[in-house]
């Protein structure tokens, strides 16, 4: 024990000096190899010093930054997000089910890492929000030209995009496109609903084909008197328009009726 400690006493000053400095370049190059990192395409690192932000370096590639800097890796790929399948009333009262996909992309990432707490859960909250909004703003379908979920799906998805835009501004994110991918009536009133688009359906072809009768009738009776093919009083011209109303409306075949007398007989 004597002669080791008698060995360690022995070493010179110039020893324990370049130990020091062994030990000093190692720690600063530990120290300095902290600094380095890399940026992926379509990424980014947030870096910050001592909690208070310094930038955003967007730039692919090997980088080399303060040591002390903490960075935050944030992706700025687009991304895309498909709602649940959510259960909502339209705009008549008629329980639908709709969903949604989202296609989105972070743009400011200072406002995606310190506006919000976690910008991937705000972009799936706000982005059902806004559907279940959206579907109570319009009908399921309507009979006229007003603006309806079923039958102005560009219309209704721009909407839609507007109003998750303007909720997802504050997190540093844009909406790239939005658009409905699932619409149908809740199971419960789908039958009842069903029959209903059926019958409007009759009514609307029911409604053109009495037009198109219409027109035609006034047609003939127009070329009749035109060519002065033959003179009708009114009341030959009420069972001429009858007759021809019948013929043009009626869903079976009609059976011609010859008459072999006078026209008035």
């Amino acid at each position: 024990m004597a002669r080791a400690a008698e060995g360690i006493d022995g070493l010179t000053p110039k020893f324990w000096w370049l130990l020091g400095l062994t030990i000093a370049d190692l720690l600063a190059f530990g120290l300095m190899a902290a600094g380095f990192f890399v940026v992926e395409p379509n990424g980014s690192k947030v870096l910050l010093l001592f909690g208070k932000y310094i930038g955003t370096e967007r730039e692919p590639g090997f980088h080399w930054a303060n040591p002390f800097f903490s960075k935050r890796g944030v992706s700025l790929r687009v991304r895309n997000f498909n709602t649940d399948t959510l259960k909502v009333n339209d705009y008549d009262g008629n329980p639908v089910e709709i969903a949604a996909v989202v296609v989105w992309q972070v743009v400011d990432t200072f406002e995606a890492s310190f506006e919000v707490d976690d910008y991937v859960d705000y972009v799936s909250t706000q982005s059902e929000t806004a559907v279940r909004a959206t579907a109570t703003s319009y009908p399921y379908d309507a009979e006229d030209e007003t603006l309806s979920l079923r039958r102005h799906t560009d219309e209704v998805s721009d909407e839609l995009q507007r109003h998750l835009q303007e909720r997802l501004d504050r997190a540093g994110v844009r909406v790239l496109e939005a658009r409905l991918s699932h619409l149908a009536y809740s199971p419960e009133i789908a039958s009842a609903m069903l029959r209903r688009q059926q019958a409007n359906a009759i009514i609307a072809a029911r409604q053109r084909i009495v037009d198109g009768a219409v027109g035609m009738v006034e047609m003939a009776l127009a070329q009749l008197e035109t060519s002065d093919t033959v003179h009708l009083d009114e009341e030959r011209k009420a069972a001429m328009v009858s007759n021809l109303m019948v013929v043009l409306c009626s869903e079976s075949a009609t059976q011609p009726v010859i008459n072999t007398g006078t026209l008035y007989t």
